[in-house]
C-alpha cells in the first residue's frame, strides 16, 4: 500500500509538471501568425505513417537509420510493458497481463527484450559516433555546448531505462520459482531467462526482491524524468514529428509563396485590381516569431538537430555561415524567450502600457535578427536541399525567405551587390540597367 501511495504521488506530480510544460510549448507555437493550410487528408496521413512512424526519409543514410530504428522501435513497443508497470503501481498487481495472455505474453515481452538489447547496442554506437568518431555534422558551431550535452544526456537516460527493465525482468525470472504467488510465470523470456541467472543467480530472496523493485522504480522514474526533460530537449521531436508531418506543406518543394500585398500592387499597376490604400504601409516578410506562422514555429520545435539539412546545404559546404539547422534552433530559442517573458507578465514588455500584455502588445527590443545574422540569410541559394533532407518534413527555407523579404521590402536594406538589381527592376522592369524600354524589341 505504501508503494501504491508513493507511486500515485510521484505520477501526479511528474505528469502534472510535464503537462504544464507542454501547454507552454503549445502557447509558444501559437505566438506565430494564424495560417490556413490547404492539405489533402489522405496525403497528410500518408506522411504520418511513412515519414513519422515508418522513418522513411531516415533510410537515405541507411547505416545510422538502422540503429536509430532499433531505438525508435524499442521506445514504441516498450510502452506495452509501461502500461503494465502503471497498473502494478496503481493496483499493486504484479504482471497484470501474464496470467491472461499466457504464451502470447511471453512472446510480447521477449520481443520487447530483444528490441531493448538492440537499442542498447545502438545507443552505445551513437555515443561513440558523437564523442569519439566526432561525425562532422555533429561538430558544427551551433552544436557546441548545450546541444552536445543534450544529445549525450538523452543517450545516457536510454541506457538507464534499459538497466532498469533488465534488472526488473532478470530478478523477476528468478523470483517466479521462489514466490510464484506474487510473481506469476512469464515463460522463458528471450533475454532475462539467461541474464537473470547470470547476474543475480547467487542472491538471496530478499536481495532479489530488492533488485526487482529497484529495477521497477528505476525504469518508471527514468520514464518520468525523460517525459519532463523532453520539453527542453531536441528529443521533443519524438512527439511533435507526428503533427509536423501531418501539417507539412504538400505543394512542390520548389514553389514559393507569393505575398498577396505585392501581387495586388502588381495587378493594380496592370489594371487588373483596385489599388490599395497606401496611407499605412504594410510590413512585408517577418522579423520575429510573431510575424512567422504557427507552422514555422512548429517546424522549429520539431527539429531533431540531426544536421542532415546543414550537411546537404551547398552554402554551408562551401564554407559560408549559413546552417539551416541553426536557423531552426534560433527560431525555437527566440520563441522560448518571448514565451517566458509573456508568462512573466511584466509591464516592461508592453508596447502600450495601457493595454494588457499579449503577443500583439509585446516588445523587448529584440527580434530574430539578433539571433540570425544577415550574412546567414544572404548565403541561402533557395535550392531546397535542406527541405528535401529533413527526416520530419521541416521547411527551413520559409523563415529564411520571410526574413529576407522583411529586410529588403520593409527595411529597404540588403547586400550592396543586390541593390542594382532591385533598382533596375523597379525603374525599368528589367534585371539589367539598360537605357531602352524592355519591350522595345517587340515594337521593332
Amino acid at each position: 500500500m505504501i508503494q501504491q501511495i508513493a507511486f500515485c504521488i510521484v505520477s501526479i506530480f511528474a505528469l502534472g509538471f510535464a503537462g504544464w510544460q507542454f501547454i507552454n510549448i503549445r502557447r509558444n507555437i501559437l505566438l506565430g501568425q494564424s495560417e490556413k493550410l490547404e492539405l489533402n487528408a489522405a496525403q497528410s496521413w500518408r506522411n504520418v505513417l511513412l515519414v513519422a512512424f515508418g522513418q522513411q526519409k531516415m533510410f537515405k543514410n541507411w547505416i545510422p537509420a538502422v540503429f536509430h530504428f532499433f531505438i525508435y522501435a524499442a521506445f514504441v513497443i516498450t510502452q506495452i510493458e509501461l502500461i503494465e508497470i502503471f497498473l502494478d503501481g496503481f493496483t499493486g498487481i504484479h504482471r497484470f497481463f501474464a496470467p491472461m495472455l499466457g504464451g502470447f505474453y511471453t512472446f510480447v515481452i521477449s520481443f520487447i527484450e530483444i528490441l531493448s538489447l538492440l537499442a542498447f547496442v545502438a545507443t552505445v554506437i551513437f555515443l561513440i559516433r558523437r564523442n569519439i568518431l566526432k561525425i562532422n555534422r555533429f561538430e558544427k558551431p551551433e552544436m557546441h555546448g548545450w546541444p552536445q550535452r543534450d544529445a549525450n544526456i538523452i543517450l545516457m537516460l536510454e541506457i538507464v531505462l534499459l538497466i532498469g527493465i533488465f534488472s526488473m525482468n532478470g530478478a523477476d525470472t528468478l523470483l517466479q520459482s521462489i514466490d510464484s504467488q506474487h510473481y506469476p510465470d512469464t515463460g522463458k523470456l528471450a533475454v532475462s531467462s539467461w541474464l537473470g541467472p547470470a547476474f543475480f543467480g547467487g542472491m538471496s530472496e530478499g536481495a532479489l526482491h530488492l533488485t526487482e523493485r529497484f529495477g521497477w522504480w528505476l525504469h518508471i522514474l527514468t520514464v518520468f524524468a525523460f517525459l519532463n526533460y523532453l520539453p527542453i530537449s531536441k528529443h521533443l521531436h519524438i512527439l511533435l514529428a507526428f503533427p509536423n508531418t501531418y501539417f507539412a506543406r504538400q505543394k512542390p518543394r520548389g514553389e514559393m509563396d507569393n505575398m498577396p500585398e505585392i501581387m495586388n500592387e502588381v495587378k493594380a499597376m496592370m489594371g487588373l485590381a483596385e489599388p490599395t490604400d497606401t496611407t499605412e504601409l504594410p510590413e512585408f516578410g517577418a522579423n520575429d516569431v510573431f510575424s512567422l506562422s504557427w507552422k514555422n514555429l512548429l517546424d522549429a520545435y520539431s527539429c531533431t538537430e540531426c544536421g542532415r539539412c546543414t550537411a546537404a546545404c551547398p552554402a554551408n559546404l562551401t564554407g559560408k555561415k549559413l546552417s539551416p539547422r541553426k536557423i531552426m534552433m534560433d527560431i525555437r530559442d527566440r520563441a522560448e524567450e518571448a514565451g517566458q517573458n509573456l508568462r512573466k507578465g511584466k509591464d516592461e514588455f508592453k508596447k502600450d502600457p495601457a493595454l494588457p500584455l499579449t503577443k500583439d502588445n509585446y516588445q523587448d527590443g529584440k527580434s530574430l535578427f539578433d539571433y540570425i545574422s544577415r550574412e546567414e540569410l544572404h548565403a541561402c541559394t533557395t535550392c531546397n536541399a535542406c527541405v528535401e533532407a529533413c527526416p520530419v518534413l521541416i521547411n527551413p527555407l520559409e523563415p529564411i525567405l520571410k526574413m529576407r523579404r522583411y529586410e529588403i521590402l520593409t527595411e529597404s536594406a540588403g547586400p550592396a551587390e543586390w541593390m542594382p538589381l532591385f533598382n533596375s527592376i523597379e525603374n525599368g522592369g528589367s534585371a539589367w540597367a539598360m537605357s531602352v524600354d524592355r519591350d522595345a524589341w517587340a515594337r521593332e
